[in-house]
């Protein structure tokens, strides 16, 4: 149901090849301010997509973006973290802000997005991540990506990590050989 692949090697995770750009989307952020895309121009920065009502995967795949905000803010990493709601309509800026204090975010380096349209926040995850968003056929869930992508100044989606793994170490040892290589 979900995109699940197996485990990658290390040369999987560059994708920088692919020629994917973030595009630009304006949303809500976690206090109801207004943002844009391109206010995260010049950082190199992880996304994922995540809904609060998630039964299955986002419950894994939130906390490790979690671990992984944690280890860089631990190591000195430069990073940002954006997570997108894929349901906007029961995501409003205020249930994102609770559920990323439940997880126990850092909200100075990770930012939860909304307030767009359903049909907006579709098709940015495809022009972006060339990942669809689509409900599901008993329309129950969403059908969502399960990677993280490393975005860099430039808006260029670069790299992408499986959202899935619990050992994040060979992510963390690349996010910074892409970053120190700048």
């Amino acid at each position: 149901m979900y995109e699940i692949g197996a485990k990658e090697p290390d040369s999987d995770f560059d994708i920088s090849e692919a020629g994917m750009k973030v595009s630009g989307l304006e949303f809500v952020n976690q206090d109801g301010e207004t943002q844009h895309t391109s206010d995260l121009d010049g950082d190199y920065w992880i996304a994922n997509m995540i809904f609060t009502n998630c039964p299955e995967i986002c419950p894994i795949m939130s906390p490790n973006m979690q671990n992984l905000q944690a280890t860089a803010i631990d190591e000195g990493i430069p990073l940002q973290f954006v997570s997108f709601s894929v349901d906007p309509e029961r995501d409003s800026y205020e249930v994102l802000k609770k559920y990323g204090t439940n997880l126990g975010v850092d909200y100075n380096t990770w930012t939860f997005a909304t307030g767009y349209e359903q049909e907006t926040i579709e098709q940015f995850s495809l022009d972006a991540f060339k990942s669809p968003v689509q409900m599901s056929e008993d329309g129950t869930d969403f059908i969502h990506t399960t990677r993280f992508f490393m975005v860099d100044p430039e808006g260029n989606v670069i790299r992408k990590y499986d959202g899935l793994e619990v050992n994040q170490e060979e992510f963390v040892k690349d996010i910074k050989n892409v970053i120190d290589s700048e």
